[in-house]
């Protein structure tokens, strides 16, 4: 019971808080198969006296999926997640809206980090807790994305003003909602999300 729940991630992509759980999971994942691998060839160094064993081999193999986690806990550790504020701001604001929080959106040139989604019907709206967020850039990529996946006429809208986004997200409990598109579309971002 103790070990299940040391290495199982209980906060899934999309929930708040998602960003910090990820980053201790990956960061203990890689600490492990980086231990399993130096246990290899600790072991096979002390029984045989020299580095040239089959155990050797087997933990130079067993580097590679730990480079791997590495790899994916340096991805998470540049990020982090929505704010208690801001989350507790938002929450009072978006009750009966499909919200997505955490959401880190990568393309070949940048990384858009978007701290709260909410998603209802063909609306999308978001904050980001970055001042400079590039909006026109994040637009065009996520628009395309949206297209790709079959979603047409698809509003986006990020806010970097927490007021004016409150005020949305008030507005947006007043549209009419598309349930099967609402949660298509949510799904849309959650798969390309990291």
């Amino acid at each position: 019971m103790q070990w299940k729940r040391l290495f199982s991630t209980d906060v899934s992509k999309g929930t708040r808080n998602y960003l910090d759980s990820q980053k201790k999971y990956e960061i203990l994942r890689t600490a492990l198969y980086f231990g399993i691998s130096l246990s290899l060839f600790a072991a096979g160094w002390i029984q045989t006296g020299s580095r040239g064993n089959l155990l050797t081999i087997v933990a130079v193999l067993g580097c590679l999926p730990a480079s791997k986690s590495l790899v994916g806990a340096v991805m998470f550790l540049r990020f982090r997640s929505c704010s208690r504020e801001t989350a507790e701001a938002v929450e009072q604001h978006s009750q009966g809206l499909i919200c997505l929080y955490d959401m880190v959106f990568t393309s070949y040139k940048k990384n858009y980090v978007v701290n709260h989604l909410a998603v209802c019907g063909n609306t999308v709206c978001g904050f980001s807790e970055d001042g400079g967020f590039p909006e026109n850039e994040f637009y065009s990529h996520i628009g395309d994305i949206l297209k790709l996946d079959g979603h047409k006429n698809v509003t986006v809208k990020i806010f970097t003003d927490l007021h004016k986004y409150t005020e949305r997200l008030d507005q947006m409990m007043n549209l009419g909602r598309e349930d099967s598109v609402t949660a298509a579309v949510a799904a849309t971002l959650k798969s390309v999300a990291l």
